[in-house]
């Protein structure tokens, strides 16, 4: 039988993945982590972050992936750019498909992420990177003083209203319900702001325009009444997709396609762990992915030593 090429693979580089890579490569195992962007996940595309401990006036999202992934590649981890197509159960091995290449592991941790939902209404795929955003740190500076819209009421759509306030010159929250989701310090930043301005009830129904963003169609929830209002760009925020499709019949996922494990981030596959974003749970913070990234190390170095390889 054929040796594994590692001890452990880690599927994805935000910040579960580049702490799980960090402490298994402190623990002297021969890890490889796949990234088929740019390490950080969502981290990486967040302008500021200000609840991460340790940086109490907060730390830009690209400056702490950055500090985490070198960190990481100290202590050993190799990092390689590339997409996971499969990952399957070699008994008692796992390979990890990746690009036109295999690799052998002794056990795999998925932290794969999730990526930014579509609404699915007209004009948006069209007219994505022609106007249509979901990425404010990545775009925002194409759209200086000019009116925007973002789209969505959590943390994310506020935060990133906020950010883009530096460059566009008015900035329209859209918002289907009378009330945001957002923290409540978040919220009281976005009122204040006099270049936000929200529109309540208010959901969009099509983006308008043919080789650019021109302006949205705006539907009232209440009323049901249409209108259009002119912008530039847009940016949605309005959920979020986990990145599973690789896993379907591997392992336990719930109804929206989230990792089940439990409190050891093992999934119902032997040696398959989950960390970050992926998995199902409550908070998903960079906090919080950090912590999944180093019990799930930790765990998966310890299932590996409690076996015999071959």
């Amino acid at each position: 039988m054929r040796k594994a090429d590692y001890d452990l693979v880690i599927a994805g580089g935000g910040p579960a993945g580049l702490t799980a890579g960090l402490y298994a490569a402190r623990a002297m195992l021969r890890t490889f982590l796949l990234e088929k962007m740019t390490p950080g996940g969502q981290a990486a595309t967040t302008f500021h972050i200000e609840n991460y401990p340790g940086f109490p006036d907060g730390i830009s999202g690209p400056d702490l992936a950055q500090a985490m992934e070198n960190q990481a590649k100290k202590f050993g981890l190799a990092v390689t750019y590339g997409e996971v197509k499969k990952i399957s159960f070699q008994d008692p091995l796992w390979e990890v498909e990746y690009e036109d290449q295999k690799v052998l592991a002794k056990a795999v941790i998925v932290a794969s992420g999730v990526e930014p939902r579509k609404l699915g209404i007209p004009g948006e795929e069209t007219l994505r990177g022609k106007g249509v955003s979901y990425c404010a740190t990545c775009d925002g500076p194409f759209f200086r003083d000019q009116e925007i819209g973002v789209v969505g009421g959590g943390d994310s759509a506020v935060e990133e209203a906020l950010y883009l306030t530096r460059f566009a010159s008015k900035v329209f929250l859209i918002h289907r319900r009378n009330a945001l989701r957002a923290e409540k310090i978040i919220q009281e930043r976005a009122f204040q702001n006099p270049k936000i301005e929200i529109l309540w009830d208010t959901v969009v129904t099509r983006v308008l325009g043919d080789s650019e963003v021109e302006g949205l169609e705006l539907q009232d929830v209440k009323t049901k009444a249409l209108r259009r209002l002119k912008v530039g760009g847009v940016f949605f925020y309005v959920g979020w997709l986990s990145n599973t499709g690789f896993l379907k019949g591997t392992a336990n996922l719930d109804e929206q396609g989230y990792i089940i494990t439990d409190d050891q981030m093992a999934t119902s596959a032997p040696g398959l762990f989950a960390a970050g974003d992926v998995r199902k749970k409550l908070l998903r913070q960079v906090a919080t992915a950090v912590g999944d990234g180093a019990m799930a190390a930790f765990a998966a170095g310890h299932y590996i030593e409690s076996r015999r390889w071959p």
